[in-house]
């Protein structure tokens, strides 16, 4: 069966975005990339600052509250109805939630084919990534680099430690079918 999801999983500044831009480069077919900055930036700005939508404490800690809970669970559905529509989805994912968060998203890709993907970055690392952006808040990659993967299940790892995005795109697009 032909691959219609990859869910690519990291911490923050792990390096996910790079390595999703790269695969839409490198796939022969046109996937679209969704992820979690999409939905975060199509909310309300109402929401990106109150105890029911998200807020981004001080430390880097990201609490999700229930309305937030709302739109993601209404947003995953509707990023599964797209693939089932024929559009091949790569999602760009943050699993705050590790094992829980993936079992919501195979709930609603149930039926699908999907490719797995974690990407680790060493947390030091990755908080220098963080420092040099200057668009995050200090402390989310450290924060996230472990919790993420926490009883995640992956068909393929990548880790962008060392490793550039193009070579983790293409160890990827390597398994898509």
């Amino acid at each position: 069966m032909m691959t219609q999801v990859i869910v690519v999983n990291g911490g923050s500044s792990s390096g996910k975005s790079g390595i999703v831009r790269c695969l839409q480069a490198v796939l022969p077919d046109p996937w679209l990339a969704l992820g979690t900055d999409t939905l975060v930036e199509a909310m309300p700005a109402s929401l990106q600052a109150s105890d029911g939508g998200i807020e981004f404490a001080p430390d880097g800690e990201v609490v999700v509250g229930p309305e937030f809970r709302t739109l993601e669970a209404a947003w995953i559905e509707g990023v599964a109805a797209m693939a089932r529509a024929g559009a091949r989805v790569i999602v760009d994912e943050v699993f705050l939630g590790g094992a829980y968060s993936q079992r919501r998203w195979q709930k609603a890709l149930d039926g699908l084919h999907v490719l797995w993907v974690g990407v680790r970055c060493d947390a030091a690392v990755a908080a220098a990534r963080e420092v040099a952006r200057g668009d995050r808040t200090i402390g989310m990659a450290a924060s996230q680099a472990d919790v993420v993967h926490r009883g995640v299940a992956y068909d393929l790892e990548v880790d962008t430690t060392q490793a550039e995005a193009m070579d983790c795109a293409r160890a990827i697009a390597a398994r898509v079918r």
